[in-house]
């Protein structure tokens, strides 16, 4: 018997009021998009994806944590309003830093150097991570915004999923 069963049956509600707040949680969701960028995965062989490629990316990102004084879990307008900064960045400048109009390559990629050098030049805006792809893309933004936004909640908020789209078609989500 589950503690659904109990309720419905009219059994000791004051076991189900005390399963149920032991079991409840908040989520609230947010979609960040607008983001126009291009990498490769150069372990990719053999595939169209070890070629620079480029998409119009978005996110949805999970918010999980008690409701303010508003009922709020994650004010979705947050990311503006907020008092913390990401690498010295608002949080909505540090995601079109990463992101918008940018070039995404992994830290041991071969052509480092050759993409360095085209940075270098004016030629693209590029940003370097410890890897690249939606799953690696969907992680990376999990950790830094779950650190952002426990910093600016005082622990009452997490980021608990991040849902990395690089087209409608195709999605990555990372929980930690």
């Amino acid at each position: 018997m589950t503690v659904h069963d109990v309720a419905r049956r009219g059994a000791d509600r004051t076991l189900w009021g005390i399963m149920a707040s032991m079991t409840a949680r908040y989520q609230s969701t947010k979609v960040f998009q607008g983001f126009s960028t291009a990498f490769r995965q150069w372990r990719a062989e053999g595939t169209h994806c070890a070629y620079l490629h480029g998409y119009d990316v978005f996110f949805k990102v999970w918010f999980e944590g008690e409701p303010d004084h508003r009922n709020w879990v994650w004010d979705f307008g947050g990311m503006s309003r907020c008092q913390g900064t990401i690498d010295g960045m608002s949080p909505r400048a540090w995601m079109d830093h990463l992101l918008d109009h940018t070039v995404l390559a992994a830290e041991d990629d071969p052509e480092l150097d050759m993409l360095r050098e085209l940075d270098r030049r004016g030629v693209l805006q590029l940003r370097v991570l410890p890897a690249v792809g939606a799953e690696a893309l969907a992680r990376h933004l999990q950790e830094r915004l779950d650190a952002f936004v426990a910093a600016e909640t005082a622990g009452r908020v997490r980021v608990v999923r991040v849902e990395f789209f690089e087209n409608e078609r195709n999605s990555a989500i990372y929980e930690p």
